[in-house]
């Protein structure tokens, strides 16, 4: 098998475009203390990013609100809701939204 330069170039140019932006703020913040309200502050982003993408996977069809084009979505989303509450665990939520997705498309209830 031959190497091809540009691509072994290209390959090591994008490993390196993917890597710094994860490396660099992680060496830099390391040796920083950062104040606390910075902290607490920094705990809500996982949470207002997933809001964010769940509203819109829920709540928008062809880039409108619309709530009756999404029901089945929103009705499977609840106890996916409900689990995430009380066990604050991935696997069981994402479990339990795909089984009742499933139910829900093949009529199951």
């Amino acid at each position: 098998m031959e190497i091809r330069w540009s691509i072994l170039i290209i390959i090591i140019g994008c490993a390196l475009v993917t890597l710094i932006p994860r490396i660099l703020p992680l060496m830099v913040l390391s040796q920083m203390e950062l104040p606390k309200w910075l902290i607490r502050w920094l705990k809500h982003v996982p949470v207002a990013v997933m809001a964010a993408l769940l509203a819109q996977e829920l709540l928008l069809a062809d880039q409108t609100f619309s709530i009756t084009e999404n029901m089945i979505k929103i009705v499977a989303a609840i106890p996916a809701f409900v689990i995430a509450i009380f066990t604050k665990s991935l696997l069981g939520t994402v479990v339990v939204g795909v089984i009742t997705m499933m139910f829900l498309r093949f009529g199951l209830f």
